[in-house]
Order: C-alpha cells, then sequence, then structure tokens
C-alpha cells in the first residue's frame, strides 16, 4: 500500500491577531503550548494579510518566520504568498504619503493605508529582515492540485500566464522604486469575487486551465460576507463555483474564526 505524503494546511487572513492564530495552530496540532513548531513533516501554507487592523501584524509574520525554521528543521514546511495588505504595508514603509500620479485625484500608499486598517505599531516594529522576507514571498503557488492565491480575482493574469511568470513579474516590481507600478499591484490585488455568480464555475475552470490545479484555494474575501451570515456563524471554509474554489477567510478581524484548513477540504 502506498504511503501517503505530508499533509497539507493553508490559513487565511490572520490580521494581526496572533493569539487566535496561535490557539488555532495548537488546534490543529502544529504547535505545542510553548508556540513551537509540532506538525513534524506537515505543510503549512499562509495565503497572506499577516498585518493591518489587529493588534500585532508584525508578531505575526515573527511567528511565521520562526515557524518556517522549526519545521525545516523537521523535515516540514511553513510557507507563505503575498497579501494585499502586505503590498500595503511595504509601499506605506517605502513611499509614505507620496503621492501616486493618477487621473482618479489624489492617492498615497499612506492614505491607503490609513483607510484600510494600518497599525502604526507595525510600522514601527518593521524591520529589513520583515522586508527582505515579505518582498520574496511568491504571489502564487500550485500545491498539488490546489492553486494557492490570496485574491479571489483574475487580476494576477496582468503578470503573466504562467505561475513562475507572475511571481517573477510582482518581484520585479517590488525590487524597483516604481510608484505607480507598486499602485498596480495594490490596487488589482483588492480586487474580488471573481468566481461568484451564476458564472463563477466557468471562470475558476477557465483560471485553473490557465496555471494548473483543480480548486482555486483563496484568502481575502471573508466568507460570512459571502453567505451573508454573522462572523461568528463561521465554522468551516465556503466551498463554491461548483466545487473549484474553497475560500478560508474566516474573518478573524470582524470576530470570526482564524481558519486552519487541511487539503483536501471536505465536510464533515
Amino acid at each position: 500500500m502506498e504511503e501517503e505524503g505530508p499533509s497539507t494546511f493553508v490559513v487565511g487572513d490572520v490580521h494581526g491577531h496572533l493569539d487566535e492564530l496561535l490557539a488555532a495552530l495548537a488546534e490543529a496540532g502544529l504547535v505545542d503550548e510553548e508556540a513551537n513548531w509540532s506538525g513534524g513533516d506537515t505543510h503549512l501554507w499562509f495565503l497572506g494579510d499577516f498585518v493591518d487592523r489587529g493588534p500585532d501584524g508584525i508578531g505575526v509574520i515573527d511567528l511565521v518566520m520562526r515557524l518556517a525554521a522549526e519545521a525545516s528543521s523537521a523535515g516540514g514546511q511553513v510557507q507563505a504568498l503575498l497579501g494585499n495588505h502586505e503590498i500595503l504595508l511595504l509601499g506605506m514603509h517605502r513611499f509614505g504619503d507620496t503621492e501616486v500620479p493618477s487621473d482618479f485625484g489624489p492617492r498615497s500608499f499612506a492614505r491607503s493605508w490609513e483607510m484600510n486598517g494600518g497599525q502604526p505599531t507595525d510600522q514601527e516594529a518593521v524591520t529589513d529582515e520583515h522586508i527582505e522576507w515579505l518582498t520574496s514571498r511568491p504571489a502564487v503557488e500550485l500545491v498539488g492540485e490546489h492553486l494557492l492565491m490570496h485574491s479571489d480575482t483574475l487580476e494576477y493574469l496582468v503578470w503573466g500566464s504562467e505561475i513562475e511568470e507572475i511571481n517573477e513579474n510582482i518581484q520585479e516590481v517590488l525590487d524597483s522604486d516604481d510608484i505607480v507600478e507598486w499602485w498596480e499591484v495594490w490596487r488589482r490585488l483588492t480586487t474580488r469575487h471573481a468566481f461568484r455568480g451564476p458564472n463563477g464555475a466557468d471562470v475558476a475552470a477557465q483560471l485553473l486551465t490557465v496555471l494548473g490545479g483543480e480548486q482555486v484555494v483563496h484568502g481575502h474575501s471573508v466568507i460570512a460576507d459571502q453567505l451573508a451570515i454573522a462572523p461568528a456563524m463561521v465554522d468551516s471554509p465556503y466551498e463554491y463555483a461548483g466545487g473549484k474554489a474553497l475560500g478560508v477567510d474566516g474573518g478573524v478581524f470582524v470576530g470570526g474564526p482564524c481558519l486552519v484548513v487541511k487539503l483536501p477540504w471536505q465536510r464533515s
């Protein structure tokens, strides 16, 4: 009988809620009482949005960076994707209140950062090490049959038609001082709901045909909003678009759960 490979888990938007994340990881058996990695050879993917809206975004990043090292030593993996709020944090750090050239009125990373839950304590605590780590994260990855991405959008295809190309082109922007291109990354990754509605399954299928996989797994869009229920009522990820999309953002910053989801997800 063929042995199964390592288990894979994904985590949606944490938004600075370190305590809730630690409790969820402990419940999943991935960290112990001292918050050290206990997942063995498990693969754990974070889908972005570590920061903003919650009390300790940099503490969340520090935890993920540490767990990545500990998991690697144990034969496992902890990896992370870029979320739109990482772009916002980095853009605020790099450009501050510099105006973004636009035909649509005044724009700046500082203004958007403040409007979207930016935390001064995160900006004060961010280090060169954090910036280097964040800017080297991929935007999209294919893990088995699951296409992992932060935002439920087709805008990733603006940067290419292959995963490696998309990641390289976004990386090139983040290595530059081109504020207009930076803003485009932020703007495009804030879009959402590409897989909703009567054509959602077809749209998801088209994306999967281009980039690979059988199911899109994303954060970004709060499940409670998708289902029109109270965040506290959410207790599982949201599978939709004919099973071709799985939303895992429990909405911890609005009182929902911090979901740690095993893939492939199956209804219990």
